[in-house]
C-alpha cells in the first residue's frame, strides 16, 4: 500500500514504484494518489485531487471525504495486509495509519517524513512508535530522526531523478509562441492546491501588473498543477492587463525559460533552484492557521530553498506581508540588478548540490525490498 496526499508526493511515488518494478515486476500497489502513480500501474483507491489541502482551518470543508477515505484504508489493511506500506509526506492522514499498520504488525516506510523539525514536535513520539523505517530527502534531516532512535537513510531529494528539459530556451520559446522581442518572462507558480491558488493568484497577477509598468513587454507563464481546474484561474485573468499563458507542460521547461519565478512556499521552489531561476517566494493562509503555525513554528524560514541554504538566499513574503506591491518591489529589485541576480542564482546552486546526486527512487526501492525480508 502506498499512500501520497498531494502532487509531489504522486510524482515522488511514481518515481518509487517504477524502481521497485524494475527489481520484481510482478509486484503490485494500490492506494492514494493522482495521475502519475496511476500511470505506473498503482491501484487508485482515492484520488489525490479531493484530499490536498493546506492549514489547519482549510482542511474543514473536505473532511468528511477524507475520514471516509482513512476509514477505508484501516479496513484493507486489517482485511487484505499488504507486505508493506509506503507513506509519503501527508503526516495527519498517514500517521494514523501507520498506527494501525504498526498494531496489525505491518512493516511501515515513511519515504518523505512530515517536517516535525519545523512543527509538530509531538509528532516525534508518533513517528518513533509507529514507523519501522525512515528515507529522508533533505540532508539536514538524517540526523534529526537519527536521534530518535529510527533506521533512517539520507537518499537525495527525487526531484534530481526527474528528467531535465532538453529543448534549449529559443525552441522553448518557439513552441510556446514567445517571441524574441517579448521579455522578461515571468513565472507565476501559485500552488498546487486550489486553496493555494484562490490565495496567491490574485496577488501574483496584481504584482505581474505593477512589474509590467516597468516591462511593457513582460510575458508570464502559469504552469498548472495536474490537480488545479483551469476554470479555476481563468477568472483571475479574465480582466488582467497582461499576457498569461497557462502551461500544463514540464514545469521545469517553463523555470528553464523564466528570468523571474513568483512561488507559493512548497516543492516547487526546490525545483526553481534546480533550473537556477531566481525567485520571490509568496505565501498566505487563514488567518486562524497563520497563527497556530505562528506559535507553532520552529524555524526561522519557511521556504525549502532557504531551509537547505542556511541562509535566506531568496525573498520571503509571508501572509500580511504577500502584498502585489511587495512581491512587485521584490521582483524589480532582482529584475533590475544583474550582480543580485547572479549572486542569488550561485545560492541556487549551492542548494542544487546539497539536495544530492539523484537515485533517490532506486535507494529507496532497496530499503523497501529489505523491509519486506525479499
Amino acid at each position: 500500500m502506498i499512500i501520497a496526499g498531494e502532487v509531489s508526493g504522486d510524482i515522488y511515488g511514481a518515481g518509487l514504484v517504477l524502481a521497485m518494478k524494475r527489481l520484481s515486476p510482478d509486484i503490485g500497489f494500490f492506494g492514494l494518489g493522482g495521475p502519475e502513480m496511476e500511470r505506473v500501474g498503482v491501484r487508485i483507491m482515492y484520488q489525490l485531487s479531493a484530499m490536498a489541502v493546506v492549514g489547519m482551518t482549510e482542511v474543514m470543508p473536505r473532511i468528511r471525504y477524507i475520514l471516509q477515505a482513512l476509514r477505508q484504508f484501516r479496513m484493507m489493511l486489517a482485511g487484505s495486509p499488504p507486505d508493506l506500506l509506503i507513506l509519503i509526506d501527508y503526516p495527519g492522514f498517514n500517521l494514523s495509519l501507520a498506527k494501525k499498520a504498526h498494531a496489525l504488525g505491518i512493516p511501515v516506510l515513511y519515504y518523505v517524513p512530515p517536517q516535525v523539525w519545523a512543527w509538530w514536535k509531538r509528532r516525534v513520539r508518533k513517528i518513533a512508535k509507529r514507523v519501522d523505517g525512515v528515507a529522508v530527502i533533505l540532508p539536514f534531516e538524517k540526523e534529526f530522526y537519527r536521534k530518535l532512535g529510527l533506521t533512517v537513510e539520507y537518499v537525495g531529494h527525487p526531484l534530481l531523478d526527474l528528467p531535465l528539459p532538453k529543448r534549449g530556451k529559443a525552441e522553448i520559446r518557439e513552441r510556446l509562441g514567445i517571441s524574441c522581442e517579448r521579455g522578461p518572462i515571468l513565472g507565476l507558480l501559485p500552488g498546487s492546491r486550489t486553496e493555494e491558488v484562490v490565495r496567491h493568484m490574485p496577488v501574483m497577477i496584481d504584482a505581474a501588473e505593477i512589474i509590467s509598468h516597468y516591462y511593457p513587454r513582460l510575458y508570464c507563464v502559469l504552469p498548472l498543477a495536474s490537480t488545479v481546474r483551469e476554470g479555476v484561474v481563468k477568472p483571475y485573468l479574465r480582466d488582467a492587463k497582461i499576457d498569461v499563458a497557462i502551461e500544463r507542460s514540464d514545469t521545469k521547461e517553463l523555470l528553464k525559460i523564466a528570468d523571474l519565478a513568483l512561488i507559493a512556499s512548497g516543492t516547487a521552489t526546490l525545483e526553481a533552484a534546480i533550473m537556477e531561476t531566481p525567485m520571490v517566494i509568496a505565501y498566505k493562509v487563514s488567518t486562524l492557521s497563520y497563527v497556530l503555525a505562528r506559535f507553532l513554528a520552529k524555524v526561522s524560514h519557511i521556504g525549502l530553498v532557504n531551509l537547505v541554504a542556511g541562509k535566506p538566499i531568496v525573498p520571503e513574503l509571508i501572509q500580511h506581508k504577500a502584498t502585489a506591491l511587495c512581491l512587485a518591489e521584490e521582483a524589480l529589485a532582482i529584475l533590475k540588478n544583474d550582480g543580485l541576480r547572479e549572486d542569488m542564482k550561485k545560492g541556487l546552486r549551492s542548494v542544487k548540490e546539497k539536495l544530492g546526486q539523484g537515485g533517490a527512487s532506486k535507494k529507496v526501492a532497496y530499503i523497501a525490498w529489505e523491509m519486506m525480508g525479499l
